[in-house]
């Protein structure tokens, strides 16, 4: 691994978590479009650093360390932030299923490989972000709608992204626990 902590991978990584500030603070006040372009950018991006630092060799402790963590910032504080917008179609349980997921693998990751265990991200895993993205971005742009509300079809495409993400969330989380307790009794 590079010892140089402050390389490019690490920079997008950084600007990920500035960029999820700024949709933290975009939500409330109500700047759906902006906070949604910005959530894209910032969930776009997330495979750039790791793809980066792996194909010029800048792999840092640092990196292995901030990238899951503002992964989990970008996608749980958005979901929070979006269960307080009325019309949001986040309701607070999804929220709390998404974060208590999100808490879980980290403790048994980290556990793991602190017993020398490879616990990386499953297919199921990489399915659940791009299925939690598209939710967030279809909460967005139904938010974004001022006069008349939404179509009807943005309301049913987000319940069922809505739906997806949550599914997925659950089932990644356990496919997560089961993988664990074989590497545990192993």
């Amino acid at each position: 691994m590079s010892r140089k902590i402050f390389n490019v991978p690490n920079q997008i990584t950084m600007a990920r978590l500035v960029l999820s500030i700024a949709v933290f603070v975009l939500i409330p006040m109500g700047n759906y479009i902006a906070s949604m372009v910005l959530f894209l950018i910032a969930a776009l991006t997330d495979w750039v650093d790791g793809y980066w630092a792996r194909k010029f060799g800048q792999v840092t402790q640092l990196g292995r360390i901030l990238d899951p963590f503002v992964d989990k910032i970008v996608i749980c504080g958005t979901f929070v932030f979006l269960v307080a917008e009325d019309g949001s179609g986040i309701p607070a349980w999804i929220a709390v299923v998404v974060v208590g997921r999100e808490m879980l693998v980290t403790a048994l990751r980290s556990f793991l490989e602190q017993q020398g265990c490879d616990f990386s991200a499953s297919a199921s895993g990489k399915l659940k972000m791009v299925l939690q993205c598209a939710a967030v971005v279809a909460s967005l742009w139904t938010l974004s709608y001022v006069e008349g509300g939404p179509c009807d079809w943005t309301i049913t495409a987000r319940y069922w992204l809505v739906i997806g993400a949550v599914g997925m969330t659950i089932y990644s989380g356990v496919e997560y626990i089961v993988s664990a307790i074989r590497l545990m009794r192993d």
